[in-house]
């Protein structure tokens, strides 16, 4: 293997121990997993129980779990947080993802944990992803909105850090980590994984004598990123984790997502074996097709992944729409027909936009070809309008336990050694091996025993083992060996080599020094990086305070979270999404000269503004709170 060669990880999300399984199952070489506590999704945590249970199972792949402690954590709370490290590492967690400096801090006591800086940390240069890892996080998580040429520019400037970019699943509109609209409006925090999801909301945009421009649209809300058409452009870039979105999804998208990526990279592996490894072992097998359309999307975009373009956003809806299954040709007072070469099931799911452009949807009660009885047909479906189905009865079957299995190929060798029967096993992809023995009298076989001792060494179905080839020596094959005596050392030679794959990775596992303070690097990069608003650093408790002292940052304001009401507009989010562009008025990409005075506005149903500010020269969208 050359030296060279780069390990490319497929990461999963996983809500519960569940859909962990699942994803592993599927061909994920990681997962990620909320704690108890301080997750960044407050709906997905999970007991230490489970987590320990999750680990065992994926560390027999030598796949690896990673845990979300990626919120903000309060003074009153460091007790309950230095409690779930202890239970963390006695789980065996192979990292946790920070947002906290303060969690940072309590890491150094836990060198068996990496430490990987969380999209929520804000990485958007080679400079923040130098001083990250100057800290001691062995992997950051990019900025879901970094284009290629940025990510490239990263790799090449910080080569000793991992890079992690998300490539499918929801998008938040704001930079992670720099939302604060959720807190603003609703006190509730997406820093501390409550968030009320305001960029979904609808909206009206005023410029700045109060005239309306766009009436109740979704201008927030963006579709869902699929970038599995760049997994290899992603690769080249110097990406080493492939993220999928989706800590609050089902069994059904991890299964569909993780199977669908694991597809794509292995075929890129496979086309370039001296230049990329996968970072755990096993061969996956579905019971399904994997299918990205059957799974909850509100249409697809790479999200800037070529730069800017006017696909990203979903003004009309933040629901799942589906794929387009044709267009009405024909309504009648129980049926319609539909123009199309698309085969339709009874129970199908079908929604269409209304003349409002508001989405509706129906439910086909019985469907003859193109023929369509719905259970009521709407009252606003009209002859041309576009029909897209985002329920589909006949593919969209429940995903279990037993809708893909994962196993290790192994090679197989029964002989004779002395008075005992000897079995080695040793796996396909490595050189790991382990030798199960059991006394035998020597009773010669009356007919040759070679096919009845392979069927039996076979039957390796309660492990995650498999039978990649299978050879008896002449010796063994001539003696007669009871078929529960063969059930028996292939159940201890199975057990021996789970346990030395198990030591293996335990081995393979990072084991750097404790740091203490003085131990800790200076910056390579000036943390003063958010001017005037220092509240943008989140820092919400004295352990990150004094963090950032030691970074030179002598003055900021504590965590908009730990700030009474602000009494003069503040800054809620930054946003690479762009209205202007959107509606084409951006002069800097060759769209038209605005019509109307700004500054613009959003307005929320209730009456409540939200100043915009352009800033151009960072190509950012801005969003201030209005008085």
């Amino acid at each position: 293997m050359s030296i060279n060669r780069r390990y490319l990880e497929l990461l999963a999300p996983a809500k519960n121990v569940q859909a962990g399984k699942i994803a592993i199952d599927c061909g994920a070489d990681a997962v990620y997993i909320g704690a108890p506590q301080f997750g960044a999704r407050q709906a997905a945590g999970n007991t230490l129980g489970d987590i320990h249970e999750l680990c065992t199972y994926a560390h027999r792949f030598g796949a690896r779990v990673y845990v979300t402690v990626n919120t903000l954590v309060y003074d009153e709370e460091m007790q309950a947080l230095d409690q779930l490290l202890n239970g963390l590492a006695a789980a065996e967690t192979d990292a946790v993802l920070v947002q906290d400096m303060a969690v940072l801090e309590r890491l150094r006591h836990f060198p068996q944990i990496e430490a990987h800086a969380s999209t929520q940390a804000d990485c958007r240069t080679a400079e923040k992803a130098a001083w990250l890892h100057a800290q001691g996080f062995q992997r950051v998580v990019l900025a879901r909105e970094l284009c290629l040429d940025e990510i490239r520019q990263i790799a090449k400037s910080v080569p000793c850090v991992e890079l992690e970019a998300f490539v499918h699943g929801a998008l938040c509109v704001s930079y992670s980590g720099q939302c604060y609209a959720s807190q603003y409006c609703f006190q509730r925090s997406a820093n501390r994984g409550e968030c009320a999801q305001f960029c979904r909301m609808k909206f009206d945009l005023l410029d700045a004598n109060g005239t309306e421009i766009v009436h109740q649209r979704h201008l927030l809300s963006l579709r869902d990123m699929c970038r599995v058409d760049d997994i290899e452009a992603l690769a080249a870039a110097g990406v080493t984790s492939f993220k999928i979105e989706g800590r609050l999804k089902d069994e059904t998208y991890v299964a569909n997502t993780v199977a669908v990526y694991r597809q794509k990279i292995d075929q890129l592996i496979a086309q370039n074996p001296a230049q990329y490894a996968r970072a755990s072992i096993g061969k996956s097998k579905y019971a399904f097709k994997p299918d990205l359309q059957k799974i909850f999307n509100r249409g697809y975009t790479d999200y800037f992944m070529h730069r800017r373009t006017n696909d990203i956003h979903s003004f009309y809806t933040p629901k799942a729409i589906g794929e387009k299954v044709g267009v009405v040709k024909e309504i009648h007072k129980e049926m319609l027909i539909v123009a199309g070469t698309t085969a339709f099931t009874n129970g199908d799911g079908l929604c269409f936009f209304n003349p409002q452009r508001e989405l509706e949807g129906f439910r086909v009660n019985r469907a003859d070809k193109n023929r369509l009885y719905p259970h009521h047909m709407p009252e606003n479906l009209k002859v041309g309008t576009p029909l897209f189905r985002n329920a589909h009865a006949q593919k969209d079957g429940k995903i279990n336990a037993q809708s893909a299995q994962r196993r290790i190929a192994i090679d197989m060798l029964l002989d004779i050694s002395g008075n005992e029967l000897q079995l080695t096993m040793k796996l396909a992809e490595t050189a790991i091996s382990t030798t199960g023995t059991m006394p035998i009298d020597g009773q010669k076989a009356r007919i040759p025993q070679h096919d009845n001792m392979v069927a039996q060494l076979k039957r390796l179905g309660d492990t995650e083992f498999a039978a990649n080839s299978i050879q008896i020596s002449d010796r063994a094959q001539e003696l007669f060996v009871p078929s529960s005596q063969l059930g028996e050392l292939r159940r201890i030679t199975a057990t021996r080599l789970r346990d030395a794959l198990r030591q293996h990775w335990k081995e393979q596992r990072r084991k750097p020094t404790p740091q203490t303070d003085k131990d800790i690097p200076p910056a390579q990069a000036n943390p003063k990086i958010y001017g005037q608003y220092t509240y943008l650093y989140n820092i919400a408790n004295q352990d990150a305070a004094r963090f950032y002292r030691r970074q030179g940052l002598s003055t900021f304001q504590p965590a908009f979270e730990r700030q009474p009401a602000p009494k003069k507009p503040v800054l809620l989010m930054q946003c690479r999404h762009c209205l202007r562009y959107s509606l084409g008025f951006c002069k800097k990409n060759g769209g038209k000269h605005p019509t109307w005075q700004e500054p613009l506005s959003l307005r929320l149903g209730d009456g409540r503004l939200f100043q915009l500010q352009f800033d151009c020269r960072q190509c950012q969208m801005n969003i201030f709170s209005s008085f």
